[in-house]
């Protein structure tokens, strides 16, 4: 069974008026004071986010559990100095975001200017086993129509400096700014997925590999294929659904590559459309099916996702869990829908960040 890890970028928030603190460096030393896994938090490239990692699972319900530890943990960390973590992949109320200290995070703020002073954008990256690179880039070919319904399931980010976007998922509009972001061409190999990325390292414009932002990509430092196109989920329950059901992409991908089943042939023009469509309408309106590129209700899109991979789900014993979680969530909405009702109940964006720091650890 391929092994799942997820990595969460939380927001650190003040927990009376809900703005954004840059007190990362701060609970980073706290976390060490007392005692906490070297390698589970990690500083950003913002002083207001603060990263964990999990260890890799084969089971959900240990991954579940996990992510429940790291969010009560990282609020645990935080609050002793004064501050806690919210599940936000933007900040609702205004920010003046302070980047990091650090030779690596200096050259992007000298490289990028405004587009790195601005990027206080909180993902949740998911990595999957994969047994070489041949059949992760292969899985990476295979993947890229389905993408853009992770990005409507996860959405988490329809305000910005304290106005709505307009969007569920703003956060992808800010983060499509790095010049490496967003969806890829079909590569093909392993060896032309490497000498792309090597070419654009060339040009100067990068400042290592670690910058290839794709939206799916091996891993640099685990033998995994590496999905960053969700928002930080408001609750841990659809930080795993999205877990499931990227293992089940992946695992569907490598099936069809094994059974020379050639990858879906979208131009990156299309799934630039489909990615925009995803993140202005989440599961509220419509996008577009991953096979025929045209309007259809998100509901069916997302059940045409679970059908995609019920085969895969089926075998992990994932497919019953997975079917409930994305009708509850079809049911209640996704983060970007539960902010803008609790803003139109309460007219307060303090009590929306408020009530999501409640939700984060929930």
């Amino acid at each position: 069974m391929r092994t799942v890890g997820v990595e969460e970028e939380l927001l650190l928030v003040d927990p009376e008026t809900g703005e954004p603190r840059a007190l990362s460096a701060a609970v980073l030393a706290r976390a060490e004071k007392n005692g906490a896994d070297q390698d589970v938090f990690e500083k950003e490239l913002h002083e207001q986010m603060l990263e964990f990692a999990t260890h890799p699972q084969s089971s959900m319900e240990s991954l579940r559990a996990e992510i429940v530890r790291c969010r009560t943990e990282a609020a645990q960390h935080a609050e002793e100095i004064g501050c806690t973590v919210a599940a936000l992949a933007t900040s609702p109320l205004p920010v003046s975001p302070a980047v990091g200290f650090g030779r690596r995070y200096q050259w992007m703020a000298d490289q990028y200017g405004i587009a790195t002073r601005e990027q206080l954008v909180m993902g949740c990256h998911v990595h999957v086993s994969v047994e070489s690179d041949e059949e992760g880039v292969a899985v990476v070919d295979r993947l890229r129509p389905w993408l853009p319904v992770l990005r409507a399931i996860s959405a988490n980010s329809p305000f910005w400096q304290g106005e709505d976007t307009g969007y569920n998922s703003y956060r992808s509009r800010v983060w499509l700014r790095w010049p490496s972001a967003g969806p890829t061409e079909i590569f093909g190999s392993a060896e032309r997925y490497h000498r792309l990325i090597a070419d654009m390292v060339a040009t100067g414009a990068l400042l290592d590999d670690g910058m290839i932002y794709f939206d799916a990509r091996l891993s640099q430092r685990y033998p995994t294929v590496e999905l960053r196109v969700s928002d930080v989920c408001l609750h841990s329950g659809t930080a795993v659904l999205i877990a499931t059901l990227v293992r089940g992409l992946v695992e569907t991908a490598a099936r069809e590559w094994r059974a020379g089943c050639e990858p879906l042939d979208h131009s990156v023009s299309l799934l630039r459309l489909a990615d925009w469509q995803a993140a202005r309408s989440g599961l509220a309106g419509e996008l577009l099916h991953p096979a025929t590129m045209r309007r259809m209700p998100a509901e069916a899109v997302v059940r045409a996702l679970l059908e995609h991979v019920e085969e895969a789900l089926d075998g992990t014993g994932d497919l019953a869990r997975a079917e409930a979680a994305c009708d509850e969530l079809l049911r209640e909405g996704n983060g970007a829908q539960v902010q803008r009702a609790l803003m139109e109940r309460t007219g307060s964006l303090r009590d929306v960040v408020t009530e999501c720091v409640r939700r984060t650890q929930a």
